[in-house]
């Protein structure tokens, strides 16, 4: 049978509320402002059977996937944290409504995949759900809100006795503003309801089998008076959850995940790095060596991408009589099959046990904390030489490269001095919570020069592209000129680059005045 396709993604918005079950009728909400009047009351008997990990992995990072039966969206829905207040929502139909142990799509277990990685999904709970659908109506008979009364049975999944009953009001935006679920509180509680402590039926009735949550996912903002390692472990939290947002993304189908995963998985590498003074080398050497190689698992697609929708533009800007032959096609041909070759092979390892593990050694890291005595220290003091032995780092690559005389190993020698600018900016970036602005313009310059060296380092490889297609032409007896000439704007445009990485270099503090300049 064809795979069936999920659904487009939609947001979630809406407001739980906890109802005494003795508590009255839900109150006239016509009276909020846009509600012309609510539509008579439709009655649903809903089963939802949740599936998770035994450890419950994906309840642990908010998110829920059920097979829901008995509504007027029956099927498989998928909910992912989308920000303050929303959520994301992913549908995927049922294929056979009478199997009781139909296994969740392919499609929804990708988008979870660096959650669950390589462990089964079993049913969890069943929630078992009489509602009452109230919907909010505008002028215009448009659906606006909707407001469910729903009194439930929920128990753990596989036979047991119902654990919990209860009642609770569930208003969710559907075409009105979101000013409405505000207008709407006060008359809410008026009517005897109170704000859910609980963000989803499925944490209720697993509360007491749920593990603790892991301080990293729970921990207080960091600011000006945090530790060293507070910062540290603040931000490397926020990368792996960007990692796995960005995991998702990418198995969706967005291309653009392949460079954000990348990103990410670079952000924590180079945060291991720059802080490797204050952290075990034992336990954090093998992990950086592992978004190392994650990122050149991905490297040979985005290259692709890149050098593909550059020459592309680059054979538009030629005047046609210049352009002898199929360029383009040759040039659009080559460089989507190199794409399509290298996404193969990234998603064959993305689905892998070496990368499972690292996400494993990722979350155990930030579970437990390899952070040395000095990590204690305040990160208002110990920062400024991290940052500084960072910049040190970039001027020692700046004054290789002004000592090469070649361009091939010019080249590469601007190469190391972006990967330290990188790493200078992103060290900056983990500073922001405790120096603020001063650390945030250091993070900006550094980018400044990463971004031109970046656009450098892509000259260096369309032009070794532009040389195999020219090569290649001309042994099929086809005219290679036009591949020439763009190679030679090509070297052209990396000599400009090279002029205006100069500029951007001498807008970094010397790392003498760093502490001083960091606190002006």
């Amino acid at each position: 049978m064809p795979a069936q396709q999920p659904t487009e993604p939609t947001y979630e918005i809406e407001d739980k509320y906890d109802v005494a079950p003795e508590c009255g009728e839900v109150p006239d909400l016509s009276v909020l402002p846009g509600v012309a009047r609510v539509a008579p009351a439709e009655e649903l008997d809903q089963t939802a059977t949740y599936v998770d990990t035994e450890d419950l992995a994906l309840l642990t990072a908010r998110v829920t996937l059920r097979r829901r039966v008995g509504g007027v969206d029956d099927g498989w829905h998928l909910k992912l944290p989308a920000g303050t207040g929303r959520r994301e929502e992913v549908h995927a139909p049922i294929v056979d409504p009478s199997a009781t142990d139909e296994p969740v799509p392919d499609e929804l277990v990708r988008r979870v995949r660096a959650i669950v990685r390589d462990r089964p999904l079993v049913p969890v709970a069943v929630v078992r759900t009489r509602r009452q659908v109230h919907r909010l109506l505008d002028g215009d008979e448009q659906v606006l809100a909707e407001l469910c009364d729903d009194r439930v049975e929920a128990g753990t999944a596989g036979g047991a006795a119902t654990a919990e009953q209860w009642r609770e009001w569930e208003l969710e935006l559907v075409g009105g503003p979101a000013e409405l679920l505000g207008a709407a509180e006060p008359v809410l509680l008026g009517a005897g309801a109170e704000r859910s402590a609980g963000s989803s039926k499925l944490a209720r009735v697993l509360a007491e089998s749920l593990p603790p949550g892991p301080s990293w996912r729970s921990a207080e903002p960091v600011g000006r008076k945090s530790s060293t390692g507070e910062v540290l472990v603040a931000y490397l939290a926020e990368q792996f959850e960007r990692l796995q947002a960005e995991d998702r993304r990418l198995r969706a189908g967005d291309q653009e995940g392949v460079h954000q995963l990348r990103i990410a998985a670079r952000r924590l590498r180079s945060a291991l790095a720059s802080y490797d003074d204050v952290l075990d080398a034992a336990v954090t050497r093998g992990v950086r060596d592992e978004l190392r190689w994650l990122g050149e698992v991905l490297a040979p697609a985005r290259d692709a991408q890149v050098v593909r929708e550059r020459l592309l533009e680059l054979v538009a800007g030629q005047p046609a009589f210049l352009v002898l032959g199929p360029v383009a096609r040759r040039v659009d041909d080559e460089l989507r099959a190199a794409f399509r070759s290298a996404r193969s092979a990234a998603d064959a390892e993305l689905d892998g046990d070496r990368y499972f593990r690292l996400l494993d050694r990722v979350e155990g890291l930030l579970d437990q904390p390899p952070l040395l005595d000095d990590a204690a220290q305040p990160a208002r003091r110990l920062l400024p030489a991290l940052l500084r032995a960072d910049l040190r780092r970039v001027r020692r690559r700046h004054r290789a490269y002004l000592a090469t005389g070649d361009p091939e190993p010019a080249g590469r020698a601007l190469h190391e001095v972006r990967k330290a600018a990188k790493r200078l900016r992103y060290s900056a970036e983990t500073a922001v919570p405790v120096f603020g602005e001063r650390a945030a313009m250091l993070s900006t310059r550094a980018k400044a020069v990463q971004q031109v060296l970046g656009e450098h380092q892509d000259t260096v490889v369309a032009r070794q592209v532009l040389r195999e297609l020219g090569a290649r032409t001309h042994l099929g007896d086809e005219n290679g000129f036009t591949f020439g000439r763009l190679h030679a704007l090509e070297e052209e445009r990396a000599r400009a680059l090279a002029e205006q990485y100069l500029a951007a270099y001498a807008d970094l503090p010397a790392p003498s005045d760093l502490r001083a300049w960091l606190r002006r």
